[in-house]
């Protein structure tokens, strides 16, 4: 890692919440948590404080540094979201921690509006995945409209008023048609995806990236052993909730027995999730700002922030 990051112990990043008061309760985490995390208000007093105290003193800067850009030019300079990236691989915990994240920063005093978007509604459909052979290859960087997310960060930056954009669905496995979400010049907004740390592939000559537009990013890591085992976990809870539902795209995994499950899920892993994340998505954690490790217990045991 070299010097580039300053490295805290759990303990020592602890300490750095110094008075935020901890403004969550233990029913609106019951609401924030994904699929099999055991994410209690100790781990969001020990990790998640500190780190809206740091992103408060950011986020308060930039905008002092708009302010004072927009009095030299003697212009009035529109409102500009200060975009925050989180990125890491599928069963990370990317999601939970995402609406912890975003539940914590609306909750400052100054009350900010705090908008959450994740790359998934940036999707190709399906039908456009089936037509170019890569439907197996969802979550890989050739699989997003690219395209579509720079011009959303584009317009969001140049304080656009209003912007649309897709929903996708974990039920149906899509696109929904015809379905958006608004986002209205947010103070803050959280950008979650496996690929918003990508840079071209070499032979792409692309001159911007998604991360062109972050004012901070966040890479959560974990060995990739227990990042399977949660994984395959988390497709086991699926095959007895939501695989059961009539509309999922996945709805025959809901009639396999414990060990074919497994084994499915362990075969998923290997040929795609694993795969997406030794290629394409462990190779950017070094472009993060700020890097959470976490242990098999899904607790964070270390923090990395890149100096400035």
């Amino acid at each position: 890692m070299g010097e580039r990051y300053v490295t805290f112990d759990r303990q020592q990043w602890a300490d750095l919440r110094a008075a935020t008061p901890m403004t969550l309760r233990e029913a609106d985490l019951e609401d924030l948590r994904g699929i099999n995390e055991r994410i209690d208000l100790d781990e969001v007093a020990a990790v998640y404080l500190p780190l809206t105290r740091l992103l408060n003193l950011y986020v308060s800067a930039t905008q002092n540094l708009h302010k004072v850009s927009a009095t030299f030019l003697g212009t009035l300079s529109p409102k500009v979201p200060y975009v925050i990236g989180v990125a890491g691989s599928v069963a990370v915990g990317k999601s939970t921690f995402a609406r912890i994240l975003q539940a914590l920063l609306a909750r400052w005093p100054d009350h900010p509006k705090v908008d959450l978007i994740t790359t998934d509604g940036f999707l190709h459909p399906n039908h456009v995945l089936e037509e170019r052979g890569i439907m197996n290859r969802k979550g890989f960087p050739e699989s997003y409209d690219t395209r579509a997310l720079l011009k959303f960060l584009r317009d969001l930056k140049s304080g656009q008023p209003t912007l649309d954009a897709p929903v996708y669905s974990h039920v149906v496995y899509d696109i929904v048609e015809g379905e958006n979400v608004t986002v209205c010049q947010p103070d803050i907004l959280i950008l979650e995806g496996l690929n918003v740390l990508q840079v071209g592939a070499p032979g792409n000559e692309a001159t911007e990236f998604v991360s062109d537009y972050f004012d901070f990013s966040i890479y959560i890591d974990a060995l990739e052993a227990d990042i399977e085992n949660w994984y395959v976990n988390r497709f086991l809870s699926l095959c007895d909730s939501v695989f059961q539902d009539p509309n999922s795209f996945f709805q025959h995994f809901a009639q396999l027995s414990r060990e074919e499950a497994t084994a499915t899920a362990r075969g998923i892993w290997k040929g795609i999730n694993g795969l997406n994340l030794k290629e394409n998505i462990e190779p950017t954690r070094d472009r993060a700002s700020l890097i959470l490790r976490k242990g098999e217990d899904h607790r964070v045991s270390d923090v990395r922030l890149r100096k400035l």
